[in-house]
């Protein structure tokens, strides 16, 4: 981290703001659709009931026992959503009981059909799949003394299973890939909005440095060679043109007005947060961490300003000097009456030699000392460079002190 800091033009743009999050729908429009979503179980259950209560009264008939089995096992359906495994195992316990008091057809099987493929659709496809073999044993068995070791019903139920369990998977990783296309979405709409602000914040950057380097120098020309004439014509006692002393006077207006546009281009108030910083550098490749230690509490602005900046243009440093490789903390310390910012890397790829303090240091130097704070810069006894400042928390000076540009 050693050698000069950048100049503000060629400092890297403010941190666009963060995309605001979705606002949470209204309790309002929550209920009805989770009403509308139970309302949809509980019409599966009853469907499924219906079905398998049909089924078993245009068969062989079944005993008053086997319908309640039969409609409790269907019931349980209605609550999948909530609790996947307990109904997984509810409907095959009940299932199972009344296989194994009667010999049901096939349809019997519905309720846990629909539970292994909830289960699977849960991400619980290895209790789906436990379930099912369970239920089909016994079912195969249970059918092979019943019809003389016919097991052709099991093999088909067995079909079934698969297919439950497979749909079952089949829709979970569909769920899985649209959330992430629609995450896709949200991350590429705020990914164009921050590229669209750093780029307005590079033209307005350029724009300044054009104005300063051309505008500027010729304005400036301008201003001295009339005051030159004047001073000459005062001296020789000469009558003073009034053009002269109106382009005189327009070239000073014209300085002060360009000084007053170049304040605004070049205005860096920081719209981010240190964590954000730290997560930029983290995936631009630098393995930076942010530690905060003590109570910490919002701050005046030209305190969270400062801090902002002293982050900023150091990890900025870090990436100029001490390479991609090399590691740094970040650490906010927040005390009783002080903060304290420490800014640390191992410096594996840091030229040797002292530290020259430039334009970026002195900056930073000048904010902290605006703010009645400490700044320390150097390297480490044990390898690396370290910028430690030293921030009062003193709310009434903060508020009022004036931050170097």
């Amino acid at each position: 981290m050693q050698g000069d800091l950048a100049e503000k033009e060629s400092a890297p743009l403010k941190a666009p703001p963060a995309a605001p999050p979705t606002a949470p729908a209204k309790a309002s429009a929550k209920v009805p659709t989770s009403w509308r979503a139970y309302c949809g179980d509980a019409a599966l259950a009853v469907v499924v009931g219906a079905l398998v209560v049909l089924g078993a009264a245009l068969g062989d008939g079944a005993a008053p026992l086997d319908y309640v089995l039969m409609c409790a096992a269907a019931a349980s359906l209605a609550g999948y959503r909530r609790a996947p495994r307990a109904v997984l195992i509810a409907s095959t316990a009940l299932t199972a009981a009344y296989v194994a008091h009667a010999h049901p057809d096939p349809l019997a099987a519905l309720p846990v059909l629909g539970s292994v493929h909830t289960a699977a659709r849960a991400g619980h496809r290895g209790l789906g799949a436990m379930a099912a073999v369970s239920f089909l044993a016994l079912y195969t068995v249970q059918d092979a003394f019943a019809h003389d070791g016919a097991v052709t019903r099991g093999l088909l139920l067995a079909g079934w299973f698969l297919c439950a369990v497979a749909t079952g998977l089949a829709d979970k990783n569909w769920q899985a890939y649209l959330r992430q296309t629609e995450q896709r979405a949200l991350e590429a709409e705020r990914t164009r909005e921050e590229a669209a602000l750093r780029r307005a914040g590079e033209e307005r950057l350029r724009i300044a440095r054009e104005l300063h380097d051309s505008l500027t120098h010729s304005i400036s020309i301008v201003k001295l060679q009339a005051g030159v004439a004047v001073h000459l014509a005062r001296k020789r006692g000469e009558e003073i043109p009034p053009a002269l002393l109106a382009i005189q006077e327009a070239s000073g207006e014209a300085m002060r007005e360009l000084r007053a546009t170049l304040g605004v281009l070049r205005a860096d108030e920081p719209t981010g947060t240190p964590a954000l910083l730290v997560e930029r550098a983290c995936s631009a490749g630098i393995a930076a961490t942010l530690t905060v230690t003590g109570r910490e509490r919002p701050q005046p602005a030209p305190v969270d300003r400062t801090v902002y900046r002293i982050v900023q243009e150091t990890l900025t440093n870090v990436a100029r000097h001490a390479g991609r490789e090399a590691r740094v903390d970040v650490h906010l310390a927040y005390g009783d009456g002080e903060l304290t910012v420490s800014v640390t890397d191992d410096g594996a790829a840091a030229p040797a030699g002292p530290p020259v303090e430039g334009t970026g240091l002195t900056g930073m130097r000048e904010r902290v000392a605006s703010l009645g704070g400490t700044l320390t810069a150097g390297p480490r006894a044990e390898g690396g460079f370290e910028v430690r400042a030293v921030l009062p928390l003193d709310t009434a000076h903060a508020a009022t002190a004036g931050v170097a540009p």
